[in-house]
């Protein structure tokens, strides 16, 4: 089953805030996007390290990297799936999955619980708890080690040319953002494999 698809049947709703998606029986997901726990960005990392012993639900594939595995994703609102990705919250297991947004919490979310539609484990593509201990460690050291990670926008005025905006963004981040802006369009510009 295709990342995207699974995660949806899996979880139905967002997860985080607790929001069903009452379109969903006409297939319509607007608004809500299924978020990868370790970033897809970072499939090389996920391949060298050997993160895919964490996944349980893909054995015997062969030719395919498990990063895209159900059990590495979350259905998240897309505000919330954006603020995942830049680790401004994310999920402990080990407190009884509780919520933490590293500063202010515009939604609320701060202590609350990750919905058990996602982490049933009767469910062989539940999330992986290794996988939420992962980002809650990387979300830990982000936010508390100083100035933390650069958080990019992604937002820019109608007309602004963004490639000569980010390259003649100032060091150290200039150069970093427009590696990944460029690789962020040139794998959603790919085709498809199926």
């Amino acid at each position: 089953m295709h990342f995207r698809d699974g995660v949806r049947a899996r979880d139905g709703k967002c997860v985080v805030s607790g929001i069903v998606n009452v379109r969903a029986p006409w297939n319509t997901w607007s608004g809500f996007e299924a978020a990868h726990v370790f970033p897809l960005d970072c499939e090389s990392v996920w391949i060298e390290f050997n993160y895919g012993r964490w996944i349980t639900d893909m054995d015997g594939t062969t030719g395919v990297s498990t990063i895209n595995s159900i059990q590495n994703g979350l259905l998240l609102r897309g505000d919330l799936h954006s603020d995942f990705d830049n680790y401004l919250f994310s999920i402990n297991p080990d407190d009884g999955y509780k919520i933490t947004y590293f500063g202010p919490d515009p939604f609320g979310l701060d202590g609350r619980t990750l919905d058990p539609v996602c982490r049933n484990p009767q469910d062989p593509h539940c999330v992986s708890d290794t996988l939420l201990r992962w980002h809650f460690r990387q979300a830990v050291l982000a936010n508390m080690r100083g100035a933390g990670e650069p958080i990019f926008e992604h937002d820019f005025p109608p007309g602004t040319d963004m490639l000569a905006e980010l390259r003649s963004e100032p060091e150290p981040y200039g150069k970093q953002r427009f590696e990944m802006e460029m690789s962020s369009r040139l794998r959603n510009g790919a085709p498809k494999s199926t």
